[in-house]
């Protein structure tokens, strides 16, 4: 028998709730068939008997010996009201879904009032409450609480010790809030605020859209009580996303920014004038800008601790992976070598969805992805559905599959509230209780604020037309505030005169600040939307970045030095140590071991460097290796964290299998540190489209819309090896396509050497006007190739070069005819086959590093010495309609004065690549043939 089943005393008295209504269950079938249980079970209760009803001695002649059927239906009921309350409760403002308490009546179970009324209270509870003496009031109890205007849902959290604190919170009364008299009058106060905003809008800008909040008014209480709650714990920023509904509400209310200021933006006049000369709210703008409900916001409390509300596009739910990146960076202290110092009560994320995006957009479940994920986790981050109950014109029968809208959140062990937004003092408790189980279990939290929308999807919109009974509800249903204030009127706490006092007084208030943007409008400024100075100056030209040889070669041998302990795998071991042969005059420093030296130097700098993607610590071709496994323990160990003068932290992460995601988060995380190098990488240059709305959106625009200024890294592995449609384009057409006003730099790089300095160059733009992302197509089957590699002395001299000339090529400058410009592996292949140049006077090949900005003048230069050409051709693998051909052709026909300009490479193709290795080979070398013939 086992060990735990020997004292003597019963164990039946440990048993409360469910689970002595288990064993009860266990034991009938036990009567039944002894076998068909768990072994020791059987033991138990063979050794003991009948389950007793704990420590309840009344019990004993309330139910009669062994007849237990009753009381497992009474365990039964409770843990149905505690499964399923939410769907019997009072969370609906319109009172426009059916609720369905079946599970909830006594008759479902065949029990009445007289056999619950004959039960102990401590059947259902633990810690029996005051006032609750016998079974039936119990249950009802249990009622309030589970069907009130606050609902619950967490049998889905695995973790007992969550569900036991999430159950005890709930059934010791502790979701509740206690408002003082003159807590109650200030909350009246706030609503009245809320409200007056939208409406003074709605009355002085006709017919403008602001996408009000009206309806989920309690949705800037909510964040109030996070704010509270958050200057607590001493907390030293909380980071807000959501979309457009309602931000100009939370602007005003929660980052404080002024009604001049938003006023002035409505009346189109330049709002910076209106801001606070206490610094306390920082806003950017770009020079060709965004509509008002795109823009954010930064507030310097007093209290020390920030609130920042993220930028975005109106692509729902994209800004999500982004304040997730940014309250990484801001948790982050990154000074010091190895893994930064991460601290998850600095800094936190607060995520506002939309119902209808919640579980409609992709980008969603990504992000939630991330919550327990070791290089992308923050502690926790609060989400809030703003429930509107409607998606557009989209009722939720068409929106989802679920229940709730927030049901996709279950999948990640989320706990989720669901609260009535007319009652203000449900939403405080609700946001309480989200601050509280975030602080304590750092996990992710869900509150479903279940409102409605006042008008239309914006305020030119009749609803009506298309969701009649819906919004017949919302016409004859009194505002949030008319609500609290009869409330309070008739709790005898305020008078009738008083709440409209109220709201004349914040009408005036209102008005004044709108009467201080006219009288300055008469003498604004148009506003400018022409590109910066110090945009269109650019990069620093030739920058040095070399580095001495003596540091490079300490390094490496740091780099390749392992505790003894430690046991690389020996087939890699090999591998690595040939890093040692080009510091000993044999062979050439290839890609992945020139950008480790990259990165170590980086670190030397002070500037910090977070690298993630998809198995991006070996590398997607096995190359990289920055993470090194015990090939005994398992054990990992990376290198960069032990060279020597290393002055910032360094992280490289695997990421989860997605795209979008990945690449906000990374954008956010360089936005919050602009010292900091981030950089991702797609596992191939193809797999970067599913990430095409964070390219457009944020990474190539945010400066331009936002005055956001960022140095992400994208490493986008390109080229034509045969491998078929998904392997083979990094669509570089597309970046080409998006570059304008020095937004970001797009390199075809050919040449391990200039890999190294573009990286030493992005780093030291970074936190300078001239820092902006850094596009980079990188090779795959070039990784190891000579032609690619580096001499040590090309590392410690010179700088990023835009444009490499072929060697062996061009030397004889009057027989040149035809001068070949190739960008990337194409630029390999085209060398491969010249070789020395011998029997090949007749071109020059240039290879063109940089696409833009545009290297025109060095072309322009290169085209000048060579007086007998009378063909410029631009040589690519793409298809003609792909690629960089129509991107760089606009600038050749600048630069090449009377020269022909003809173009090399596939025909027109709907699909990038060919999917069979032949036909790709057969038509490569068509390409490079064609290239290189005598006219």
């Amino acid at each position: 028998m086992s060990k735990k089943y020997e004292r003597q005393d019963s164990p039946y008295a440990d048993f409360t709730g469910p689970n002595l209504g288990y064993a009860m269950e266990m034991y009938e079938i036990y009567k039944q068939s002894p076998e068909s249980i768990d072994t020791e079970l059987a033991e138990m209760f063979s050794r003991f008997g009948a389950p007793q009803l704990g420590n309840a001695e009344q019990a004993a002649g309330a139910i009669p010996t062994g007849d237990f059927g009753k009381v497992l239906s009474a365990f039964k009921l409770q843990d149905a009201i505690r499964t399923y309350g939410h769907l019997a409760a009072d969370i609906y403002p319109l009172n426009d879904r059916p609720k369905d308490s079946s599970r909830l009546e006594l008759s479902y179970y065949n029990l009445t009032e007289n056999d619950l009324q004959a039960m102990p209270a401590s059947l259902f509870f633990k810690n029996v409450p005051m006032n609750v003496d016998n079974g039936l009031e119990a249950v009802n109890y249990l009622k309030t609480l589970y069907t009130g205007k606050i609902a619950y849902e967490f049998a889905h959290v695995l973790n007992e010790e969550e569900r036991n604190w999430i159950q005890s919170k709930i059934e010791n009364g502790e979701i509740s809030t206690t408002l003082s008299t003159d807590n109650k009058k200030a909350l009246l106060e706030r609503l009245t605020k809320i409200e007056g905003f939208e409406k003074f809008i709605h009355r002085t800008f006709v017919g403008a859209k602001r996408f009000s909040i009206e309806g989920l008014d309690t949705l800037v209480v909510f964040l109030d009580e996070l704010v509270r709650q958050s200057e607590e714990m001493k907390t030293k920023k909380m980071l807000i996303g959501m979309a457009h509904r309602g931000r100009l509400n939370v602007l005003t209310h929660i980052l404080n920014k002024p009604y001049e200021m938003m006023f002035a933006q409505f009346a189109g006049v330049p709002e910076e004038p209106f801001l606070p000369a206490d610094g306390s709210v920082e806003t950017s703008r770009g020079w060709f800008g965004d509509v008002k409900y795109h823009m954010g916001a930064l507030y310097n409390g007093k209290s020390g601790m920030s609130r920042f509300l993220g930028y975005n596009p109106s692509h729902l739910e994209v800004v999500n992976p982004v304040i997730a990146g940014q309250t990484r960076s801001a948790q982050e202290k990154k000074d010091s070598p190895g893994v930064p110092v991460q601290d998850t009560n600095s800094a936190y994320a607060v995520m506002v969805h939309g119902d209808a995006a919640f579980p409609g957009e992709g980008i969603v479940p990504e992000t939630f992805n991330f919550s327990r994920v070791r290089g992308f986790q923050t502690g926790g981050s609060i989400h809030v559905i703003a429930n509107n109950m409607i998606g557009f014109t989209t009722e939720h029968y068409d929106s989802r599959s679920t229940h709730y809208s927030s049901d996709l959140a279950k999948g990640y062990e989320v706990p989720i509230l669901h609260v009535n937004a007319d009652c203000p003092e449900s939403v405080i408790a609700a946001a309480s209780f989200a601050f509280e189980y975030r602080q304590k279990f750092r996990k992710d939290v869900l509150v479903d604020l279940l409102g409605y929308r006042r008008y239309g999807h914006n305020e030119m919109d009749e609803p009506l037309v298309t969701n009649p009974v819906m919004y017949h509800a919302v016409h004859e249903h009194p505002t949030v505030r008319e609500l609290y204030g009869a409330e309070l009127v008739a709790a005898n706490i305020i008078a009738n005169e008083d709440v409209e006092q109220y709201d004349k007084d914040v009408y005036a208030m209102l008005q004044a600040a709108n009467d201080r943007v006219k009288e300055y409008s008469f003498e604004a400024e148009e506003l400018s939307n022409a590109t910066p100075e110090e945009v269109l100056i650019g990069y620093p030209r030739d920058l040095t970045t070399g580095i001495e040889e003596d540091t490079l070669r300490h390094m490496n041998e740091e780099l390749l030095t392992y505790p003894a302990e430690f046991n690389v795998f020996g087939k890699l071991d090999r591998i690595l140590k040939r890093r040692q042969d080009p510091f000993n005059g044999k062979g050439k420093i290839d890609w992945a071991h020139a950008e480790t030296l990259a990165f170590g130097t980086i670190l030397q700098d002070g500037n910090p460097i977070r690298f993630s993607g998809q198995d991006v610590q070996r590398g997607t071709f096995a190359h990289r290796h920055l993470v090194l496994h015990d090939e005994k323990t398992g054990e990992e160990l990376v290198p960069l964290h032990h060279i020597s003068g290393a002055k910032a932290s360094f992280v490289v992460y695997n990421s989860p299998l997605t795209e979008t995601a990945v690449v906000g988060y990374e954008f956010g995380y360089n936005l919050e540190d602009g010292k900091a190098l981030s950089i991702w990488e797609a596992q191939y240059g193809d797999f970067a489209n599913m990430a095409q709305v964070m390219f457009d959106q944020f990474v190539s625009s945010s400066r331009s819309k936002w005055g956001q200024k960022s140095g992400l890294v994208l490493l986008l592995p390109h080229a034509y090896e045969g491998q078929g449609p998904e392997h083979s384009s990094a669509r570089i057409e597309r970046y080409l396509q998006l570059c304008a006003e020095n937004n970001w730099t797009v390199a075809n790089l050919s040449s391990a050497s200039n890999y190294f300095h573009i990286l030493r160059r992005q780093a030291q733009m970074l936190g300078d006007e001239s820092v902006r992302p850094l596009v980079i197509a990188t090779p795959k089957s070039l990784l190891r190739h000579p032609l690619v590699g580096a001499d040590l002395s090309d590392l410690s001299e010179g700088h990023f070069q835009t444009v490499l000339e072929q060697p062996g090529t061009g030397t004889k400058v009057k027989k040149v005819e035809r001068i070949l410009l190739a960008s990337g592996k194409i630029a390999i292949d085209l060398a491969e086959r010249v070789k020395d140049g011998e029997g090949f006077d007749h071109l020059h090949i240039v290879r063109v590093e940089q696409l833009y900005p545009f290297p025109a003048d060095k072309i322009s230069d290169i085209i000048a010495r060579y007086p007998n050409a009378k063909e410029i051709v631009w040589v690519q693998e793409e298809p003609k309609n792909m690629g960089s051909w129509l991107f760089a052709s606009n600038y050749l026909r600048e630069v090449a004065g009377d020269k022909k300009i003809s173009y090399v490479g596939r025909i027109h193709r709907a699909s990038p690549s060919e999917g069979n290795g032949q036909a790709h080979k057969t038509e490569q070398n068509r390409i490079l043939d064609e290239a290189l013939k005598i006219k």
